[in-house]
């Protein structure tokens, strides 16, 4: 009974699995931002979206799958000659993304492997055009250049370059300490100029400091000078005024009773009283024959008011008979 069952079941199940190989192959579910294309006994026959889509059994068949995301790829490293006949080994990253999946399955054979294909020899290519210098210093122009050389090409491959980032330009070792010792001058250069430029201003501070200096020093003299010449021609006006007015006194004096007889004296006192301070400030002196004769010498001061007294305009007259005579 049991081997009947079994034999009964058997095709049941076979049934059953023929029927599911025939769904499956019937319905297929597209994943989002993919794309398929089917072909129909060999030939294209349409691209299915993201969904739930229906082929016909056993005629259709899923001939490709891309994805249309972003997808970046490693371009490996490769030599390339500069200009001034450098090495450079460069390497780097490009962005792709498949936008045509028709051309994308038809165009190329391997669409992705061709653009980066394309990508090493316009690297190549761009870097021949550059000197070192401008090689290691034009990155951008490098990448902007090569994505568009490959965006050209791989317009026929459904594929869009969003573009190409350089990671490495690495010189020969020499060239890298060739650049090393360059940088070191160029700093050390730097350096020494703005040491000497340093010293320069530290200089041309120094001398206007010490220009502004003696200017002061200068302007300060000057002002002494000026200040002392006015206090020394102050100090003549005021003895002038005060001997005029001592001159101007005496005259005065001399014209009222009895002012002859005081200047005598006092002109007799002040006689003696030189003499003795010149003895006193010294131990040679030059003494005139007629020393003794004081009345003489006192005569003669007295004669000399006398014509002052009457040479003034506006002096009163002298009482006749008021000077005594001398002996």
């Amino acid at each position: 009974m049991a081997p009947a069952f079994l034999v009964s079941i058997i095709p049941i199940v076979l049934l059953l699995m023929f029927g599911f190989a025939i769904l499956r192959s019937t319905l297929r579910i597209v994943p989002q931002q993919q794309s398929w294309i089917v072909e129909r006994l060999g030939r294209f026959h349409r691209a299915l979206a993201p969904g739930l889509n229906v082929l016909v059994p056993f005629t259709d068949r899923v001939a490709y799958r891309f994805d249309l995301r972003e997808v970046p790829s490693e371009v490996p490293p490769q030599v390339c000659i500069s200009l001034d006949n450098t090495t450079l080994t460069v390497d780097g990253f490009l962005y792709l993304q498949i936008t045509d999946a028709v051309k994308a399955a038809y165009g190329s054979s391997s669409p992705m492997v061709a653009a980066m294909q394309l990508a090493q020899t316009s690297m190549r290519s761009e870097i021949g055009k550059l000197h070192l210098d401008q090689a290691l210093s034009s990155r951008q122009l490098l990448n902007a250049a090569v994505a568009a050389a490959v965006e050209e090409a791989a317009v026929n491959w459904g594929i869009k370059v969003l573009r190409y980032e350089i990671k490495d330009i690495t010189p020969p070792q020499e060239i890298l300490h060739a650049m090393e010792l360059q940088i070191t001058a160029e700093r050390e250069k730097r350096a020494l100029i703005f040491r000497s430029e340093g010293q320069r201003q530290q200089q041309i501070n120094t001398s206007e400091g010490q220009r502004q200096q003696e200017i002061n020093i200068a302007d300060g003299r000057k002002q002494a000078e000026i200040l002392r010449a006015e206090g020394e021609a102050r100090a003549i006006e005021l003895v002038a005024s005060a001997t005029a007015d001592a001159i101007r006194a005496i005259a005065t004096a001399a014209v009222v009773e009895g002012g002859i007889e005081a200047l005598q004296m006092q002109l007799a006192k002040s006689y003696i009283d030189q003499w003795g301070n010149l003895a006193k400030q010294g131990t040679t002196m030059i003494i005139p024959t007629d020393l003794g004769n004081i009345g003489a010498m006192v005569g003669t001061a007295l004669q000399i008011v006398k014509g002052s007294s009457i040479a003034s305009p506006g002096a009163p007259p002298r009482p006749s008979g008021s000077v005594p005579t001398t002996s």
